[in-house]
């Protein structure tokens, strides 16, 4: 039984190493890219009074650790299915297969986590929340740095989606690395991708949508879409008027203050940068 045991630990920790070093370079080179981006363009910075880029080290020395969970979950996901121990079968890959399960999958993983999210935000869970948000003004290395526990909580959808949805391995790869660079450009604290396609009607949203919930605390718990936090009231008050704000900026149109610039950030948690 043992020697059971420890194969299938040989067997898994090939695809774990792959799938923390794929992911720690994507963390480094998309954060390199994107930080030579911004620094041409100050004006399009989210927090005008604030630099979270103060935490940078901090961040990225638990950034590394907490990798480690995210891409634990990731590499379970793909071994469970590898070695069928699910209770569907992945569909036999096709394009309509792909793209299918991929919205599947994307929509199944907003629902995980806003509501995975506001699970974080309760008296009893908060405390393994507490060191993400003291990030009050992220930056692309705020991304990852959470607690272990914060970590697993919400990354946990790659474990546990395969053993009841029916994911080619590939798209959930797809998926991962989709929120991956979603996730990195929703805390990189600069709105270059305002839009209407990311106020309502429209369920899409910009950066301007993650970095409000840093900022303000209580507001914007979804990932991918607006749907849940609309639908269960806890959209920002000014989210709309933000996005055509800096929609107005991207035009080169005169741009006022910040609606709500002034309101206080209601949570305990000593305040960051």
């Amino acid at each position: 039984m043992l020697n059971q045991v420890l194969d299938v630990i040989l067997e898994f920790l090939p695809i774990w190493a792959a799938c923390y070093g794929i992911n720690l370079f994507l963390y480094f080179a998309t954060g390199w890219v994107l930080v030579a981006i911004q620094n041409r363009h100050p004006e399009r910075r989210i927090q005008q009074n604030r630099r979270g880029e103060k935490r940078q080290a901090k961040e990225i020395r638990q950034s590394v650790i907490s990798l480690l969970v995210t891409t634990g979950c990731l590499a379970g996901g793909i071994f469970l299915s590898l070695k069928g121990w699910t209770l569907v079968p992945p569909l036999e890959l096709s394009w309509l297969s792909a793209i299918g399960m991929f919205i599947v999958s994307v929509l199944a993983f907003d629902t995980w986590f806003y509501w995975g999210h506001r699970l974080m935000h309760t008296k009893l869970f908060y405390r393994f929340h507490a060191l993400h948000h003291q990030s009050v003004a992220p930056t692309v290395w705020s991304t990852y740095s959470d607690d272990l526990v914060d970590a697993f909580v919400m990354q946990s959808y790659y474990l546990f989606a395969v053993i009841v949805l029916p994911i080619p391995v590939e798209v959930l790869i797809v998926h991962r690395l989709w929120d991956h660079f979603n996730g990195t450009i929703g805390h990189s604290g600069f709105e270059f991708y305002a839009s209407p396609l990311s106020r309502i009607p429209s369920p899409m949203v910009c950066v301007t949508f993650h970095d409000q919930h840093h900022a303000k605390f209580r507001y914007n718990y979804a990932n991918f879409f607006s749907f849940w936090d609309r639908v269960c009231g806890t959209i920002a008050p000014n989210y709309d008027d933000e996005v055509k704000r800096f929609e107005a900026l991207g035009k080169g149109e005169a741009v006022p203050a910040a609606s709500g610039a002034t309101e206080p950030r209601k949570t305990s948690v000593p305040a960051g940068e």
